[in-house]
């Protein structure tokens, strides 16, 4: 990271577009603060400032696949916002991710190549781990 654009990443690494992300974030010549939230854990206001910074609600970031919302009923509309924090910061696992912050915004990086539209400088070009390629 430099101090003139610093990069965070909200990162898990096992997930794939995490993964991609982060490596996208390093060919563009970054050295990211990584976060690995599943060991971190979620505050609320930190989730809330994300979301802010993202003009996002907590449903847009709630991950339904390979987590407990389903069986915690977060999944129902009438599930209201402040509830679906207080899931996420009990099961940091319900939060998409990866979320990527630098100077020109925060943002959820799904696919990982929305990542680019963050940076100042990008990679000439880009093998995601499944082999496409990514011309910025």
């Amino acid at each position: 990271m430099t101090d003139a654009f610093p990069v965070t990443i909200y990162h898990n690494p096992d997930c794939g577009t995490s993964r991609n992300a982060l490596a996208m974030i390093e060919a563009a010549g970054y050295t990211p603060t990584v976060v690995e939230y599943l060991q971190m854990g979620w505050t609320r206001p930190q989730l809330e400032g994300l979301l802010a910074a993202m003009g996002a609600t907590a449903r847009d970031l709630l991950r339904e696949k390979g987590t407990p919302a389903a069986e915690l009923g977060l999944l129902d509309a009438s599930v209201p916002d402040d509830a679906i924090l207080e899931a996420m910061v009990e099961h940091p696992i319900l939060v998409n991710r990866p979320i990527v912050v630098t100077p020109k915004g925060t943002k959820l990086c799904r696919p990982s190549e929305v990542v680019l539209d963050l940076f100042d400088r990008r990679p000439a070009e880009f093998a995601k781990e499944d082999g496409e390629i990514v011309r910025p």
